[in-house]
């Protein structure tokens, strides 16, 4: 394992990003990042809807960062993934594995010979005298998964492995005590127009939910209704704004309410959780992702869901390598990064 190197690639609605680490004796070291901007509209939701626009950007990202290898491992989440809970009956790992697609058909809101499939096993369970296996189910439609990886192709990179986003924000994010003696904590990643949540325990994932709102929902409510350049009103998002001027007033109006019903979403995955295993509460909530930074949403979260609420720190998992990057620029990119860090930190 000593030297090897992987390349976490995630396709975001608004930007491309990716970052490179290599494990070393003394552990993950991140040796690369970088992000470039995407045109509008050609991913939505998520899913890639023009590969060669995507493609074009990824090129200019391999150009700009100076990655060392084209190899990656790409991340999915959309509207086209669905994670579940399920109970199977026990075979081994290979045969299980090769019968999913006939015992699963049902549980799946999609044909199973159009989808990609995986079995993530959490612990064996008995009932009614039947050895099972209880784990999450993991299903993308192929065709969403296939133009991700086109668009990967188009900029000349080859795609070793796919992996659930919300796997890889665990893995960075995610840092709850490693016996998991205080309960379950929940990461919270919030992208322009996709959230990842993952409620886990020890590291060991538990529930799974992908929300179609992010970021940009907040931004959206304040340029409509203030008639102002996006730039304007991201910068007015995340700043902390005087109720003093009027104009400040309308905008934290606005803001405050795109964010309660954002709020409101992630509230409702977490009391289904909480519900869903017995009534355990939550140790705490962590957050990730450039839609996070919204001035107020960690104090608002955390008076929702009765539980506190913290930022996560991606780079307190890895070290710093010669990154070409500034302290300040590093500090910056820090909430964007827990995807592509989280992919390839998988890999190595």
């Amino acid at each position: 394992m000593a030297g090897r190197t992987a390349i976490g690639l995630d396709i975001g609605t608004s930007s491309v990003r990716a970052a490179q680490v290599s494990l070393s004796k003394g552990g993950p070291v991140l040796e690369r990042f970088g992000q470039v901007a995407l045109p509008a509209g050609v991913v939505r939701d998520g899913e890639v809807v023009d590969p060669d626009a995507v493609g074009d950007a990824i090129k200019t990202l391999w150009a700009q960062a100076k990655f060392s290898q084209k190899d990656v491992v790409l991340g999915v989440s959309n509207q086209k993934v669905v994670v579940r809970l399920v109970d199977l009956p026990w075979l081994p790992a290979d045969e299980l594995r090769a019968s999913l697609k006939f015992q699963v058909a049902d549980l799946v809101p999609m044909p199973v010979d159009e989808a990609v499939l995986d079995f993530v096993p959490l612990e064996e369970i008995t009932t009614d005298n039947s050895r099972m296996v209880r784990g999450l189910l993991v299903a993308a439609a192929q065709d969403a998964v296939l133009d991700s990886i086109r668009a990967a192709q188009r900029a000349g990179l080859r795609v070793t492995t796919v992996d659930l986003t919300p796997f890889a924000v665990l893995r960075v994010a995610g840092a709850g005590d490693a016996l998991g003696l205080n309960g379950p904590e929940a990461v919270v990643d919030i992208g322009a127009k996709v959230t990842n949540i993952v409620v886990h325990e020890a590291g060991v994932p538990k529930f799974v939910r992908i929300l179609l709102l992010g970021g940009d929902d907040v931004t959206s409510a304040v340029v409509e209704r203030l008639g102002i350049p996006t730039a304007e009103a991201e910068r007015l998002k995340r700043d902390r704004l005087s109720l003093a001027d009027p104009a400040s007033a309308d905008a934290r109006r606005i803001i405050d309410a795109a964010l309660a019903e954002f709020v409101d979403e992630v509230r409702g995955s977490v009391d289904y959780f909480v519900a869903m295993s017995g009534g355990r509460p939550l140790s705490r909530v962590v957050l990730s992702g450039g839609g996070s930074l919204a001035d107020g949403l960690a104090q608002r979260l955390a008076t929702a869901v009765r539980t506190p609420v913290e930022y996560g720190r991606p780079f307190s998992h890895v070290s710093l390598g010669k990154t070409g990057l500034t302290p300040e620029q590093l500090q910056f990119v820090e909430p964007l990064s827990a995807v592509p860090v989280g992919l390839a930190m998988g890999a190595v």
